[in-house]
């Protein structure tokens, strides 16, 4: 007798990929070949860019990606925007090209060692890393090292400045962006004397600059208490709630296809034939390219990403900040209170004093001294010092290089593997032209601006 005939073959299931999600849950592809291919649960996913750092800076770098055409996902160990991009006071400002490696600041910072609520502290303590860093930050306090450093701050400034207008604009960000320009202001007339020195350099740099006297000013700002020697004028500068500003980057990431992983941290990061292999905290991830926006966590993380030189050119310095409702009198544009340092920022939905800068490692306490001292600065300058109602205290670790420069480029020798980092004080400001140059740099166009003085190589 003829064999049984068999029965028909079970129609094939479509391709598994997973979610967007880090946990590997598989969902069925309804295209049948569509969407990025997976691997079983716990294999490694294959991404085309993966972004380290939900911050300003990685935002910003995701969102040109994908103007760019490339597809990617950001990763953050913690939530998005929650590093030193929350709480800064949302200055856009080419008026702050001269970096903090400046002539005489080391003598400063020695006499304020033992001030611990000076505008710029350095903790007494034993951290050889800290010293070290602190020799290199010395040996670039010079002339020649200041005004390279400010040429090449400024042409990122510039450039970000022009684009974020433009990003504003054409994605419809929401974050109370304001082209409002922002002022110093001395009470003090050899501060003031010593800022005036430094106005025909910023000119150069393309930065529209006026002084004004003390009395001028007073009639134009009334916010303000008399006895001011001056102030010096920046109509180029801009302002935006930061936090806002970054909630909306990550709006535009994710309606543009980006993905954005939160609770997902970086373990490791290595180079391979083919790729980069991305070690986190939920699976590993494999990458056509791989971006290290990692703020202040740059050094500490510089071993698991092949970048050892991070862990001797890259410090946390910790600023403060403390946001109101707003006073019933507030000034009518942002403020810098040169003599103590203090920052003063108004937007229609909140008032807030923020600065200074502390070299204390990783200490994650609110220093109530130094929150305290800009409240006392900003009583010295303001009829209205802060608001009624005190909405938040804050500090964050800014990422800041030996010669105040931000760090973005190719990691030597590691295929694939970039760094944007290294944005000290200027992170929401730098945010727009890194991304672009993190871009252009990553699927070879030629950038806007030379990519030459953010090189690590550069220090050897």
């Amino acid at each position: 007798r003829p064999p049984p005939t068999p029965p028909p073959p079970p129609p094939r299931a479509p391709p598994f990929v997973l979610s967007a999600d880090c946990d590997h849950r598989p969902t069925r592809d309804p295209c049948g070949n569509g969407g990025r291919r997976r691997t079983l649960a716990g294999m490694e996913q294959r991404e085309d860019v993966v972004i380290v750092g939900a911050g300003v800076i990685g935002l910003a770098s995701a969102l040109a990606l994908l103007e760019a055409g490339r597809s990617v996902k950001v990763i953050d160990a913690g939530p998005v925007g929650g590093g030193s991009s929350h709480g800064n006071c949302g200055t856009i400002t080419p008026s702050h090209a001269p970096p903090l490696a400046a002539p005489g600041v080391v003598l400063k910072a020695l006499r304020w060692m033992l001030t611990p609520d000076a505008p710029l502290y350095v903790a007494p303590r034993v951290d050889p890393r800290l010293w070290s860093w602190l020799l290199r930050f010395a040996a670039r306090c010079n002339d020649r090292d200041w005004r390279a450093s400010a040429l090449a701050k400024s042409a990122i400034l510039n450039d970000s400045r022009v684009r974020l207008a433009d990003w504003v604009r054409d994605y419809g960000l929401a974050c109370e962006f304001a082209p409002s320009g922002e002022d110093y202001v001395f009470r003090d007339r050899h501060e003031f004397d010593h800022g005036c020195e430094e106005v025909d350099f910023l000119r150069s740099l393309g930065v529209r600059v006026d002084v004004v006297d003390g009395p001028a000013y007073e009639a134009m700002e009334p916010a303000l208490k008399p006895g001011l020697a001056g102030a010096i004028r920046f109509d180029g500068d801009a302002v935006l709630r930061p936090d806002r500003y970054v909630d909306e980057l990550a709006r535009v990431v994710r309606e543009r296809g980006g993905r954005i992983v939160e609770s997902c941290a970086l373990t490791s990061v290595d180079a391979q034939r083919g790729g980069v292999r991305v070690g986190t905290a939920q699976g590993a991830l494999q990458a056509r390219d791989v971006v290290l926006a990692l703020g202040a966590w740059s050094a500490k993380l510089a071993d698991a990403v092949g970048a050892p030189m991070l862990k001797r050119v890259m410090q946390p310095g910790k600023g403060y900040s403390i946001t109101y409702t707003a006073p019933g009198l507030v000034p009518k544009r942002p403020l810098v209170l040169r003599d103590r340092q203090v920052c003063v920022t108004a937007w229609g939905s909140g008032f807030r004093l923020g600065s200074t800068m502390e070299f204390s490692g990783f200490d994650d306490r609110l220093n109530r001294r130094r929150l305290d001292a800009l409240e006392r600065g900003a009583s010295e300058f303001l009829h209205e010092p802060f608001g009624a109602h005190k909405q938040e205290e804050w500090f964050g670790w800014r990422p800041m290089s030996c010669d105040d420069v931000p760090i973005i480029g190719a990691v030597p020798g590691r295929e694939g593997v970039w760094l944007a980092t290294g944005h000290g004080m200027m992170g929401v400001s730098m945010s727009t032209g890194t991304g672009q140059l993190v871009a252009d740099m990553i699927v070879g166009r030629t950038p806007a601006i030379d990519p030459t003085p953010f090189r690590i190589e550069r220090f050897g």
